[in-house]
């Protein structure tokens, strides 16, 4: 089924509730540190201001437990947007109540309003039906443009589109699925995967879920480690998860059996104490100590995941190569953005996972050198793994 878009909707002097991703990081003096995340939902608010609508906007942001914490207020997200508007966005300080009804209802053509955190009420994360409703008294029409959200089954994704009919997604919501989904569909080989990070049991299902589209595999930061343990090399102190060790094997047979070409760090960046941000010794692999810790790849690796990635049409990227935020430590991450950048100007479509990856792309400036980079983390892994997302799902069921 198709999903209704922003452009299918009739928004003139309607009250338009959208969800968006406002889950930005806050600074102690109460500043937004990273603003990719809002300025990638501008397109649809400037629509719904160009098109005389008023717009309610709601958003969750950090995990306050289901109780007001005031560290974790919108209030510093609603005087960024204003910024970015140059006008003013309203703001109420609760998302439910006869307080953001009445915000709500007595808006203009063309203003916005910002609820305050969803997630100051234990009904988000529930999908509780009443809170929903709650909610969706604020707006006659809803809209998602929430990608970073849409794999959480919560009231703002799910419920509020059971009491608000058209339900529609936003641009950066259609922009996400455009790549994301006919990336599953029919990508234009060879293709290439590179996943990092530190969480194997989130990448594992996106290699077996793509290893039927993919040619290589390039495995690196601590996912690494435990591919390489159960390929039976000395992996020091490094990151790794022994429970996946099994898969791990598994998966390799997998690959191999399918004629899909593996890469695994060489050589890497070692040390001994990870909090003391020493520059660290380059190794091969089978030298790393008892009592060393990989913090990235080493040189060789760069160096021979550059060549296997020369003429490759489509990139798939999720997870750093090493300790990026530490600058002596992110070389294979800063190499990675580099040979994707070069990639995109070769005519390859790149796509960037959310979350650490999009984090380092935009810290080392490459950002806007790929083709697309998800604001969404876990909803990006969630898709590649093959999974539906019950915020599209809940879109399609309206449609």
């Amino acid at each position: 089924m198709t999903i209704l878009s922003l452009d299918e909707l009739e928004l003139s002097d309607k009250r338009i509730l959208m969800r968006v991703d406002f889950n930005v990081p806050i600074s102690s003096d109460g500043a937004v540190e990273d603003d990719f995340r809002i300025r990638s939902v501008l397109p649809s608010i400037e629509k719904v201001i160009k098109d005389s609508g008023s717009l309610i906007l709601m958003s969750h942001l950090g995990r306050p437990g289901g109780k007001p914490v005031p560290e974790l207020s919108l209030k510093p997200v609603a005087d960024s947007l204003s910024k970015m508007l140059g006008s003013e966005v309203k703001f109420v300080p609760d998302c439910v109540g006869s307080e953001a009804l009445s915000a709500s209802l007595s808006l203009k053509p063309g203003e916005l309003l910002l609820l305050e955190n969803l997630r100051f009420h234990p009904g988000e994360t529930d999908n509780d039906s009443d809170f929903a409703q709650s909610l969706a008294i604020n707006g006659d029409i809803y809209v998602n443009d929430a990608f970073g959200a849409a794999h959480r089954a919560h009231a703002s994704t799910v419920g509020v589109a059971d009491f608000l009919q058209p339900a529609a997604a936003g641009y950066l919501m259609q922009n996400e699925l455009k790549y994301l989904s006919e990336l599953m569909r029919n990508p234009e080989g060879p293709m290439a995967v590179i996943l990092g990070g530190a969480k194997v049991s989130d990448k594992i299902p996106v290699i077996e879920n793509l290893s039927s589209l993919a040619d290589k595999f390039l495995i690196g930061g601590g996912l690494a480690y435990t591919f390489l343990k159960a390929n039976g090399l000395p992996i020091g102190k490094s990151l790794h998860d022994d429970s996946m060790l099994e898969r791990c094997k598994s998966i390799m047979d997998q690959l191999k059996n399918k004629g899909v070409e593996l890469y695994l760090p060489s050589d890497c960046v070692a040390v001994k104490d990870i909090e003391s941000m020493e520059v660290g010794d380059v190794c091969f692999i089978d030298e790393l100590a008892d009592d060393e810790i990989a913090v990235d790849i080493g040189p060789m690796t760069v160096a021979e995941f550059d060549h296997v990635l020369d003429g490759i049409k489509t990139v798939v990227w999720n997870g750093p190569m090493g300790v990026f935020e530490v600058p002596h430590w992110s070389n294979g991450t800063v190499s990675i953005g580099k040979k994707l950048a070069e990639l995109t100007k070769s005519g390859a479509t790149t796509i960037v996972g959310g979350g650490d990856t999009a984090a380092a792309l935009n810290q080392l400036g490459l950002s806007d050198g790929v083709t697309h980079i998800s604001t969404g983390g876990g909803a990006s892994l969630e898709l590649l793994s093959g999974k539906s997302l019950p915020g599209i799902e809940a879109l399609r069921k309206k449609a």
